[in-house]
């Protein structure tokens, strides 16, 4: 395979690190490297920051009218689709996710771009009522420079989401994806070039974490700072946003739970409960890492959970099994000390419990489907992320004790409702402190347009919908004495 050369994208301009230093970029699936990238420095960092400043200061964006910007996101959507197959194939290679996978990812990182498109020219002001002989309005501008601090899990899929709605209010960007997985962001940098948008307005940064991230994060003259990631790295960079009282959107991690009762419908809630832990090998936020089952039907459940999950493909992305890869070699290790801890607290494995060797990939990291049963609610692994396909099974059989289990972490992401009682459902989901509820479905298509994010440990501020607009304007009232 041949090994991509990557570089930095600064005021419209395709260039290396100031520094020359460059990092290997691994294909998770084999271990092969793919690629070539910058390692950038703090001074990288300063230069896309003045001229994400200067393009929003004193170019031509400030000039594009709403609509306009609107148009240029439209085609940006467009473009993502023309170029779909490409674009899924290298989101696989850089994440080892099943490429129909990937092609979930393109497609909603369009959809992304088609529906702040859209919102760019009807983004409103109000008047408020105060007294005779006094207008009173609200403006929403934008707040001016910002940070984006990518994921490696759904690198395409959260850039789009969160620089569309940064673009449609009419934002410059600096966009750092993990250093792990920068495929799709220099290929959507290419895009949005090609698009329209003027030099300066997108300028992405490769590099690691503790460097080129914790500058990004720390930098005097962003305005605004929307990170996806784990809670330490999260914790930091909202401590360095606060020296310089900039406003963060943090997405962070989750142990979000599938609450099953026995008048479900079995069948669609085992193929769900099993997607939303299999999903990106379980290294997704949102996946339904917790199963709690009514008493009366958690044999039989459970059952049906373990024998979907033996007949599961797994291999490299490319290849579209059921299953990819582990990340890296450090994240697997991460899984199995978890894993270690299983019997001490209190819990059996059912299923799985270590990794998997996968003969036409011997290169990559494998873990194979575990579902655990018995641990203590209070326990580590029970309250945790694991981030990867690790499922712990609980019994509950009131609907109160259903709540408090489900409530039992620092998280609160998302939760999934297994019931065909209306009632029942809607008073559980007044319950649980979660930012996203699904009733007899997990996911609903992507949600494009549903507010995402969480309560506690899971972060705070939302994503995705009208709502995340939201994070990149600022309010301001004026009063005018007629």
């Amino acid at each position: 395979m041949n090994v991509r050369i990557l570089k930095n994208l600064i005021n419209g301009v395709w260039s290396e690190p100031s520094a020359g230093a460059r990092m290997d970029i691994h294909n998770p699936s084999t271990g092969e490297v793919i690629a070539d990238a910058p390692a950038s420095s703090k001074e990288d960092i300063d230069l896309a920051v003045s001229a994400a400043r200067h393009a929003f200061s004193a170019g031509d964006w400030p000039l594009v009218k709403p609509y306009e910007r609107g148009q240029m996101l439209l085609r940006v959507a467009e473009m993502i689709r023309e170029n779909k197959e490409s674009l899924a194939l290298l989101e696989t290679l850089d994440t080892g996710k099943p490429i129909s996978q990937g092609r979930a990812d393109v497609e909603a990182a369009a959809r992304y771009f088609e529906f702040y498109g859209g919102a760019a020219d009807k983004i409103h002001g109000e008047t408020i009522p105060i007294e005779p002989g006094v207008l009173d309005y609200t403006l929403r501008e934008p707040v001016g420079v910002t940070a984006h601090i990518i994921p490696w899990n759904y690198p395409l899929q959260v850039a789009s989401r969160s620089c569309a709605a940064a673009l449609a209010t009419g934002n410059t960007v600096v966009m750092k994806p993990a250093e792990q997985t920068p495929l799709t962001a220099v290929e959507l940098g290419m895009i949005l070039q090609q698009a329209g948008v003027p030099d300066g307005v997108v300028n992405l940064v490769l590099g690691e974490g503790h460097t080129a991230g914790a500058r990004l994060a720390g930098h005097p003259d962003v305005n605004h700072i929307t990170f996806t990631g784990s809670v330490p790295t999260g914790t930091e960079v909202m401590k360095a946003a606060a020296e310089n009282i900039v406003p963060v959107t943090l997405e962070l991690g989750g142990k979000s739970p599938n609450i099953v009762f026995p008048d479900a419908s079995q069948d669609e809630a085992v193929e769900w409960v099993v997607k939303s832990i299999i999903q990106n090998a379980g290294q997704t936020c949102s996946a339904g890492s917790r199963l709690l089952v009514h008493a009366d039907c958690k044999a039989s459940f459970v059952e049906k959970v373990i024998h979907r999950m033996n007949h599961l493909s797994m291999g490299p992305g490319e290849s579209d099994p059921d299953i990819g890869p582990i990340l890296s070699e450090q994240q697997c290790r991460r899984i199995e000390t978890f894993m270690k801890k299983v019997e001490a607290d209190g819990g059996k494995f059912l299923l799985g419990g270590t990794r998997a060797y996968v003969s036409n990939a011997p290169g990559g990291c494998y873990f194979k489907p575990t579902v655990i049963d018995g641990l203590r609610p209070e326990s580590e692994i029970a309250r945790e992320e694991v981030f990867g396909p690790v499922l712990s099974v609980f019994a509950f059989e009131t609907d109160e004790e259903a709540a408090d289990l489900a409530n039992s972490t620092e998280y609160g992401l998302v939760t999934g409702i297994w019931t065909k009682d209306v009632s029942r459902a809607h008073k559980l989901a007044e319950k649980v402190k979660a930012g996203q509820i699904f009733i007899n479905n997990y996911g609903a298509g992507g949600g494009i347009q549903m507010p995402f994010g969480g309560y506690g440990k899971s972060g705070f501020g939302r994503e995705k919908g009208l709502e995340a607009l939201r994070n990149y304007t600022q309010l301001k009232n004026i009063a005018l004495k007629i």
